[in-house]
């Protein structure tokens, strides 16, 4: 049975990385703005992206989290070139190399997190203070975006939509894990508040996308949605960190290797679509016609030009002037 999860989140994996792609080409096309609701490729990204992201909950019921999450952050790997086969190229060698990069130390600082079943509780006083915690980075980022451009600007814009989609995240995990067949609770506030934080998640990734920058946009919501998680797992849920000395190292080095990918995105230039080069002036066509009347414009204008010379020199030789017009 791990088998079949395996292979269900890896079309997920795909599905999902496809659908950013889709919709980043859309976004930088039309701008983060309400005319990409008009565009049906974009729509088409966003119901196989959604339906990548169902696959990777089916394969949770076959396969353990240990096995499944790592596919899920090798889709960084999948959406890469996918974003560079939009755009009609070969993906470039520092894309490949950043996005393994990427994918290989977000897996490793993953794995290191302790694996404990433990039954999420959340407060509506907790789940408030990290609403507004989540809401004040996520407006910092876009204040602080307006201020940068190129990859700069992606990434700060990647931030506020990362942190965004992980509390959709630990939401869902609330909801869900809390359940223990009480399905009153489904009935809370918390569910009302995951479609209105997807919204705005799907809302600030769009905007991070538009950038251009596909390889740092994707990659830094990678990197923030899952560390945020965490963070918010071990904070508000209880949930355990690595805490052992003989983490610590490999914890840095994984550290190193993220950041060295994300920086090596970030070095790319823009998947912008390039402006028509200038048409070359086309000359005119000559007809027998046109050609009929240059030639009579350059024989008037030879022989007017022979006349004058003509009167210029019977002047000069009988000392008079040529007679002028009345």
């Amino acid at each position: 049975m791990t088998w079949i999860g395996l292979l269900i989140a890896l079309a997920g994996a795909l599905g999902y990385a496809l659908g950013a792609a889709l919709q980043q080409y859309e976004a930088v096309a039309a701008g983060a703005s309400l005319k990409l609701v008009r565009r049906p490729r974009w729509w088409i990204g966003g119901v196989i992206g959604f339906t990548g992201a169902c696959l990777h909950a089916v394969a949770l019921s076959f396969a353990p989290l240990v096995a499944v999450q790592p596919i899920s952050v090798a889709t960084l790997v999948f959406a890469v070139p996918l974003a560079a086969f939009m755009y009609g190229r070969r993906p470039y060698r520092a894309e490949i190399l950043g996005s393994i990069a990427v994918a290989v130390g977000l897996l490793w600082l993953m794995l290191l997190v302790p694996q404990h079943n433990v039954t999420p509780r959340l407060s509506s006083g907790a789940a408030l203070a990290f609403l507004g915690v989540i809401a004040a980075i996520a407006l910092v980022s876009q204040v602080l975006a307006r201020r940068f451009h190129g990859p700069a600007r992606a990434l700060l814009l990647s931030v506020g939509a990362g942190v965004v989609t992980a509390s959709v995240s630990t939401f869902v995990r609330v909801v869900g894990g809390g359940l223990e067949g009480d399905w009153g609770r489904l009935i809370h506030w918390f569910t009302l508040a995951v479609p209105v934080l997807l919204v705005c998640a799907v809302v600030l990734l769009q905007r991070s996308y538009a950038v251009g920058y596909f390889g740092i946009a994707y990659a830094g919501v990678q990197v923030i949605d899952p560390i945020t998680s965490v963070l918010a797992g071990a904070i508000l849920l209880g949930e355990p960190l690595p805490a052992s000395p003989s983490t610590a190292i490999p914890a840095l080095l994984a550290g190193a290797l993220t950041i060295g990918g994300t920086i090596t995105l970030g070095r790319l230039t823009p998947d912008h679509s390039k402006p028509a080069p200038a048409p070359a002036p086309v000359p005119p066509v000559l007809t027998s016609a046109t050609v009929a009347a240059e030639a009579a414009s350059n024989t008037a204008s030879k022989a007017a030009s022979n006349t004058a010379s003509e009167t210029a020199s019977e002047g000069a030789v009988t000392g008079r002037r040529p007679a002028s017009g009345q």
